[in-house]
């Protein structure tokens, strides 16, 4: 072995320990690395102190000495300075019974008439379903990912009240059902750009159609870098769902070489397609036990592509594509010679082999990215957005029905989208839940992740 290639093993070696603090994946499907950013060699350092969040409510308490005069000439003594502890306590939560009463008042003349205030626009006018119920079951359900059926036992044997999960389910498809038209919206949005990248992931649910057993579908998602994220439900993983999705859209997908993406691309002229270089990493990854040098090689190179794109984070568009320009054609360039060399002499079936041959089939596709600067190397970003549902991915037996995937897509949708932006979801959630049964559809787009501003505080 060279000594190029025992200076490449050992940074690969560094790269495998910052792999191995990462999360393992819940499946194939699921990204089997942390992102570029967090994949980054550094020196393990101590942690450092968050501050506390400015609104956070403070209780303070002040001890004061049972004696406060001195013990030698009996005078009152000075205050002289202060002893500060603090602690984090929790106030558990709690179910209420919140009663409005309406009085009613009328005359005793003949053509009086009763008055009565409105009622409040609601949820869902005639149950019991409070805002804040409401947002608690979105956010242990689908962020905390807790069954209904520990939700109901939750709610009996803590707070003493009886709510049926089968309650729980039908409050949820109402919600969804008020908060579909967001996601719709979302999705125009989104369309009306020229650059999503997709990805798609396995999900079981339970089918009551067929005792005892469970069906496969899955989760589609639609992404715009760093913004919103779709969600859609599909029973198949054919291309019917994302041919019937992106109708209208013209612009670039980004996807890995999952077959059906090119026969979009082939069926709509207007859909360009570019690739996903860590899915062309990974192949690389596994053939390290069976062609270490070769590997190692590849694996090195690939890294430098994306120290170029880890320098071009902070640019804008145009001098991200400029420096791109500059420093990255040469590297392809190499990466594609060797490849070639080496496939005549591999077996198509060896890890190697798999390796280079995904490489050059993908090579075209793997290089788009250089052509705009808004593009990304990777599809790494949106494949992030699946590991929050691959968390909760056993809860799905509890959905009950395959066409109850639909809420649990817009659900995820907005929860995923707020968290993209930085935005608290159960702030967004209270707020939006709380506008919406007055919100007209053509305000819907003040309610979107990204053009959300909260409710002024009520002062009355």
């Amino acid at each position: 072995m060279s000594v190029e290639q025992e200076a490449q093993l050992e940074q690969l070696a560094d790269d495998a320990q910052e792999q191995a603090k990462s999360p393992a994946p819940a499946s194939l499907e699921v990204l089997e690395e942390e992102e570029q950013a967090k994949k980054e060699r550094r020196k393990s350092k101590r942690p450092s102190r968050h501050p506390l969040p400015a609104t956070m409510e403070t209780e303070t308490v002040t001890l004061e000495p049972e004696n406060t005069h001195c013990p030698r000439c009996g005078l009152e003594q000075h205050r002289i300075g202060e002893e500060v502890s603090e602690e984090f306590e929790y106030i558990p939560a709690k179910l209420i019974r919140r009663r409005t009463v309406r009085p009613k008042y009328a005359c005793r003349c003949e053509e009086s008439t009763v008055v009565i205030a409105p009622m409040p626009p609601r949820l869902l006018p005639q149950s019991k379903l409070g805002l804040g119920l409401a947002v608690h079951l979105l956010l242990t359900r689908f962020d905390d990912h807790l069954s209904f059926y520990r939700l109901e036992h939750i709610f009996r044997e803590r707070h003493g009240v009886e709510i049926p999960r089968q309650q729980m389910v039908q409050w949820i498809e109402h919600i969804a059902g008020w908060l579909k038209p967001i996601y719709e919206a979302m999705w125009q949005e989104m369309k009306a750009g020229n650059y999503l990248q997709i990805d798609e992931t396995p999900v079981k649910v339970l089918d009551r159609d067929v005792s005892g057993k469970t069906a496969r579908g899955y989760l589609w998602f639609y992404a715009v870098p760093r913004e919103d994220v779709i969600l859609e439900f599909c029973s198949s993983r054919g291309q019917d769902a994302p041919n019937k999705r992106l109708q209208g859209f013209q612009g670039t997908i980004q996807t890995d070489a999952y077959e059906v993406y090119e026969a979009v691309v082939k069926k709509n002229p207007k859909i360009e397609r570019i690739g996903c270089l860590a899915h062309a990493r990974r192949y690389f990854y596994k053939a390290l036990q069976e062609s270490l040098g070769e590997a190692v090689w590849f694996i090195g190179k690939i890294r430098e592509l994306y120290r170029i794109e880890c320098a071009a984070r902070a640019l804008d568009h145009t001098e991200r594509h400029a420096l791109r320009q500059v420093q990255a054609p040469p590297l392809w360039a190499v990466l594609q010679t060797r490849a070639e060399e080496l496939r005549p002499k591999l077996l198509p079936q060896s890890t190697m082999g798999k390796a280079v041959n995904y490489f050059l089939n993908e090579y075209k596709a793997l290089e788009g990215y250089l052509r705009d600067g808004r593009f990304e190397i990777d599809n790494n970003l949106i494949e992030n957005a699946i590991r929050p549902t691959a968390v909760g991915r056993r809860r799905w037996l509890f959905i009950g029905h395959p066409q109850a995937g639909w809420r649990s897509a817009v659900i995820y949708s907005l929860l995923l989208s707020c968290r993209r932006r930085g935005i608290n979801p159960q702030s967004y959630l209270s707020d939006v839940l709380n506008r919406l049964p007055s919100t007209k559809i053509t305000e819907i787009h003040q309610l979107l992740p990204g053009h959300w501003k909260p409710s002024p505080p009520n002062t009355s």
